[in-house]
C-alpha cells in the first residue's frame, strides 16, 4: 500500500520568508569588580617586601571582611623589582607591586570599601565595573524576546500577501554564523579612587554615593519560516 505524500511530508517547500528578531534589554547590573594595586617602596628588597606584603595582608583581611557580600577575591600580578641609579647596576631603592580584583554583588557595601581601601598607605582603587553574571537569566530573555520578534515580524509579512505561517524551518543565533550572538554593555567607571597615603589612625572616610550603571543586553536571531500559498 502506497503512502500518498502531503505538504506536511515536505515542510520545507512552498512559499518561505526570513526574518530577523532582535530584542534589547536594559537591567540592573548583578556584580561590581574594582581593582585594587598595592605598592611598597624602600631601599632595602627585604623591608619593602615585607611593607608590601603587610599592605597586601591588610587589604584581603579588610575585603574578607564583608562576607558574602563579596562574591569573588582574586590576586593578580605581582612584582618587586629593583630601581637602578644612573648608567651602572647600583640600586637605588627597590618597588614592589600586587593587584587585586574584587567582585561585589552588595553595592551598598562597595561604596563603602572602596573608599576604605582607598584610605589605605599606597594603595589604589580603580572601578567600579558593573556587570552581569555569564549564566544570568537575562541572556535567556533576552533570545527568547528576541524569538518571539521575529515569530511576530514573519507573521505579519505573511499577513501581507494573505498567507499565514505554516511552520519552522530553522532559527539561528548570529553567533553561529561567525558574528556575537548577544553582549552586555560594559558598566564604566563608576568611581575612581586615587592612590592615598593616609595614616591609619585618621577618621574613617566618608563611603562613597555609587549609583549602579544599568546593563544593555542584547540577542539577535535569523529565523526562516515556510507560509500557505499567498493571495495576491
Amino acid at each position: 500500500m502506497t503512502h500518498a505524500e502531503s505538504p506536511a511530508d515536505h515542510p520545507t517547500t512552498g512559499p518561505r520568508v526570513a526574518v530577523r528578531g532582535e530584542a534589547r534589554l536594559e537591567v540592573d547590573p548583578e556584580t561590581a569588580r574594582i581593582g585594587v594595586t598595592v605598592g611598597a617602596r624602600g631601599s632595602d628588597r627585604r623591608a619593602a617586601l615585607n611593607d608590601l606584603t603587610m599592605r597586601n595582608n591588610a587589604v584581603l583581611d579588610l575585603l574578607r571582611s564583608y562576607g558574602d557580600a563579596t562574591e569573588k577575591l582574586e590576586t593578580g600580578a605581582f612584582s618587586i623589582s629593583p630601581e637602578l641609579r644612573g648608567r651602572g647596576e647600583r640600586v637605588r631603592a627597590y618597588q614592589g607591586k600586587v593587584h587585586v580584583q574584587a567582585v561585589f554583588n552588595d553595592f551598598t557595601a562597595l561604596g563603602e570599601v572602596t573608599t576604605r581601601l582607598a584610605d589605605l598607605e599606597l594603595t589604589s582603587v580603580s572601578g567600579p565595573w558593573w556587570g552581569l553574571r555569564p549564566g544570568s537569566p537575562v541572556h535567556r530573555e533576552a533570545r527568547q524576546e528576541a524569538v518571539r520578534q521575529a515569530v511576530a515580524r514573519a507573521r505579519e509579512y505573511a499577513e501581507a500577501v494573505g498567507s499565514e505561517l505554516a511552520g519552522l524551518i530553522d532559527i539561528a543565533d548570529l553567533g553561529a554564523e561567525g558574528q556575537p550572538e548577544f553582549g552586555a554593555a560594559r558598566g564604566g567607571y563608576g568611581a575612581a579612587a586615587a592612590p592615598a597615603g593616609r595614616a591609619a589612625a585618621s577618621p574613617a572616610p566618608a563611603a562613597l554615593d555609587l549609583e549602579p550603571r544599568r546593563q544593555t543586553v542584547h540577542a539577535r536571531i535569523n529565523a526562516r519560516f515556510t507560509i500557505t500559498p499567498p493571495v495576491l
